[in-house]
């Protein structure tokens, strides 16, 4: 269990995976990063929730509770790696995973209704919002560090892990008045500057970016080494950029989905 949340269950094309529900209204599935539903992911959508909003949170991989360290993270990585639902390298094409989470998220939508619902992914699930735009129930899709494809060579760095014909889908879905908020840290080599700058390119207006400054003598003193905008390197103070980060991620929920 996980504390404040409900434990459910949620079944699509013969995979049946435990999901933690918390709050009321409109619904929002928030997708864990490496290496599972740790303290400060469970926080954050706790955090979702206590702001209004009903938050789906699916057990993707990992022990929902473990907090994180280097040894449990390379092993859910390595996991991730070599499993079929993740398809790691993939510069143009989407995670299998993805097809689940789709349907997690009509059913919370169908269940709530409401305009639509809203979606959060974390570094190795950060583009997994994109693939959640499909389906027109899904109207504030958020990318925070997103991580694939792992940025091995130039194509990859600028890759979205989506298809062509997907990407397209989702162009259309911006030209008609959808938008995608996108979170990282300058210096974050998993979420290089060539994705955003994909995604710009892309997306036009429809693309709101936030990167925090994580190089050099920043202002903040946020280390390089900084990745997980609104989890693991959340500084919870006023006037911080990641509090401001998270503070965005709420308004840009009410704003779509309200």
């Amino acid at each position: 269990m996980i504390d404040g949340f409900e434990s459910t269950t949620f079944a699509h094309a013969g995979t049946t995976r435990t999901v933690y529900r918390r709050g009321t209204g409109p619904g929002v599935v928030v997708m864990h990063e490496i290496p599972g539903i740790t303290p400060p992911v469970a926080a954050f959508a706790r955090r979702v929730a206590d702001a209004g909003f009903t938050v789906a949170l699916p057990h993707l991989f990992g022990t929902p509770n473990q907090p994180l360290s280097v040894p449990y993270a390379a092993g859910q990585l390595l996991r991730a790696c070599v499993s079929k639902e993740f398809r790691i390298l993939a510069a143009h094409d989407t995670s299998p995973i993805t097809d689940w989470l789709r349907a997690l998220a009509r059913s919370l939508h169908a269940e709530i209704g409401g305009r639509g619902v809203g979606a959060i992914g974390m570094c190795i699930t950060g583009n997994f919002a994109l693939a959640l735009m499909l389906d027109d129930c899904l109207m504030a899709p958020v990318l925070s560090q997103p991580s694939l494809p792992f940025g091995i060579g130039a194509e990859r760095r600028a890759g979205l892990h989506i298809s062509a014909e997907n990407l397209a889908v989702v162009k259309q879905r911006v030209r008609d008045g959808g938008c995608v908020l996108g979170m990282r840290f300058t210096a974050d080599p998993m979420c290089p500057a060539e994705r955003f700058a994909t995604l710009r390119r892309e997306l036009g207006d429809g693309f709101e970016a936030i990167e925090i400054d994580s190089g050099r003598g920043n202002a903040h003193g946020i280390p390089r080494t900084a990745h997980s905008v609104v989890t693991n390197d959340l500084v919870d103070e006023e006037g911080h950029p990641t509090r401001a980060a998270l503070d965005r991620v709420l308004s840009f929920f009410h704003e779509r989905l309200a």
